[in-house]
């Protein structure tokens, strides 16, 4: 049979290579919208030995992460998987982001640039570093999560453009076989500028595949109403054999090419997500293939169309990103629903690199990063690895954010230091070091270090710690961790506001 080659996807024996599987706990950091009585509930439950009610999940994290966590608890469960994974090689993390004032003008008052983090651009590099060879080991890997994560009825759908679908394709032949094949899904829609040069670009294509034929299908629940010039939506059609073709109520039966518009520039349902998906588009997947309750899945929830349309629709929903703003982005959207279930907001905990420690990376890493803040390496700790003017450090992992769970070991290692006698290094605080923090890492912080005692500092790693340029030139500087503060005031003469 033919096959699709990329490299890596065998190591030098000619075995296939599967994903690395590096399972990590997940840290609770909110559960939205829970009443005290419902928290109440909760809390007796897990003391009574019992499974709390089920919360639907949205995960802060990188997927090559939070996937292979999800499968203690969720292998074979998941009815459906929606993704949109990133197309081209020129896509990244940055984004720019409007703050509207509530006055309903919809004129932006402040704009705020992102620039990706380096946790973000490893991912990125991870990508699309070697080209569509490193594309398609990266989605092999996740499609192969994702498999082993669906239930034996389920459907899956991968969402993709004329720039890598064409292989794409034969990823996921490889994966969930041939025979599973359903449809290419045409999504075809209008807007935006026009091509001179070439045949205007307006669709996407979604690969719909299942697990087995077990999946269901509801063709009736996506019907689409006739027009109403449609001779046969007035009459039906007589046949040679005088048999009469009476029309559906609902409508004709959806083919594989869909025409649903983009989102509006001036729809309420546009968030300035530089990815959303309409509703409509979600809506039609969800409906077709799976049932109310069912449990659905995305693993890059981007601007949240996935568990919204998945909230609306009755079904429970996991939802994962590694952007922050992704994350922001849908824990809001979700806010604004009517009536919207509990959920959790969830991230990672300490991402533990063995391969990293029995080849002494780790310590090498710690070295170079305390070399740069100016301290002196600390050995014999976990969590403490350097000091500097009477303060500890600690230095967070290369490819994930400083959790609250970091924060809280750091603080325990620190009290055990501080009472463990003569000999012990003392300290006025201690300062953590990171690429970046966990949600509300900033505020849980600040509220431990109160409740302890403890001068906590939370820095930034910049990069241009990977600038050697800038090493060399001792142009490195650590920053505290900033935060934006808005205070809007309304002037009621004019009927305006200002941020």
């Amino acid at each position: 049979m033919p096959e699709l080659i990329w490299d890596g996807k065998y190591d030098d024996q000619g075995r296939l290579l599967g994903p690395p599987r590096v399972a990590l706990p997940f840290q609770t950091i909110e559960t939205v919208n829970q009443s005290a009585q419902e928290r109440q509930t909760a809390l007796e439950q897990r003391q009574a030995g019992h499974a709390p009610d089920w919360r639907n999940r949205l995960i802060w994290g990188d997927k090559k992460y939070v996937l292979p966590s999800l499968l203690a608890e969720f292998a074979g469960k998941v009815d459906l998987i929606y993704i949109d994974p990133p197309f081209a090689t020129g896509a990244n993390f940055g984004y720019q982001a409007q703050v509207h004032p509530d006055n309903g003008d919809g004129k932006p008052q402040l704009k705020l640039d992102y620039q990706p983090n380096l946790i973000e651009e490893i991912a990125y590099r991870d990508t699309w570093g070697g080209g569509l060879d490193t594309y398609l080991k990266w989605m092999y890997e996740t499609l192969t999560f994702l498999r082993e994560l669906l239930a034996e009825s389920g459907s899956i759908y991968v969402h993709c453009d004329q720039t890598a679908g064409h292989y794409l394709k034969g990823v996921m032949d490889t994966v969930f076989g041939g025979d599973n094949f359903r449809n290419e899904i045409v999504w075809h829609y209008t807007g935006g500028g026009r091509s001179r040069s070439y045949f205007s670009r307006k669709h996407d294509g979604l690969f719909y595949y299942v697990k087995s034929h077990a999946a269901p299908f509801d063709v009736d629940a996506i019907r689409v109403p006739y027009k109403e010039t449609s001779g046969y939506a007035k009459g039906g059609i007589v046949s040679r054999a005088g048999k009469n073709y009476m029309p559906h109520p609902d409508g004709t039966p959806v083919d594989d090419v869909w025409d649903i518009p983009i989102i509006n520039p001036l729809s309420h349902e546009r968030l300035g997500y530089p990815t959303q998906k309409p509703e409509a588009l979600l809506e039609r997947i969800i409906k077709a293939s799976s049932n109310p309750g069912g449990l659905v899945l995305d693993c890059f929830v981007g601007s949240g169309t996935t568990a919204a349309v998945a909230e609306k629709l009755g079904r429970r929903w996991l939802a994962a990103d590694l952007g922050r703003f992704a994350i922001a982005t849908t824990r809001k959207r979700l806010l604004a629903i009517p009536e919207v279930q509990p959920f959790q907001v969830q991230n990672l905990g300490r991402y533990e690199r063995q391969a990293w420690q029995s080849a002494g990376l780790e310590r090498d890493y710690q070295e170079f990063i305390l070399q740069l803040y100016q301290a002196t390496p600390l050995a014999g700790y976990e969590w403490l690895h350097g000091s500097k003017g009477g303060r500890l450090v600690h230095i967070g992992a290369v490819d994930a954010p400083v959790s609250l769970d970091d924060v809280q070991k750091v603080v325990a290692e620190f009290r055990a230091l501080a009472g463990s006698g003569a000999g012990a290094p003392t300290a006025a605080g201690v300062d953590i070091l990171g690429w970046d923090f966990g949600l509300e890492a900033d505020t849980e912080a600040k509220e431990l270090a109160h409740r302890e005692g403890i001068n906590i500092r939370l820095r930034r790693i910049p990069r241009e710690v990977m600038d050697s340029r800038a090493v060399a030139a001792g142009d490195v500087r650590f920053f505290e961790l900033a935060s934006l503060a808005i205070d809007r005031q309304a002037d009621a003469d004019k009927h305006s506001a200002t941020l």
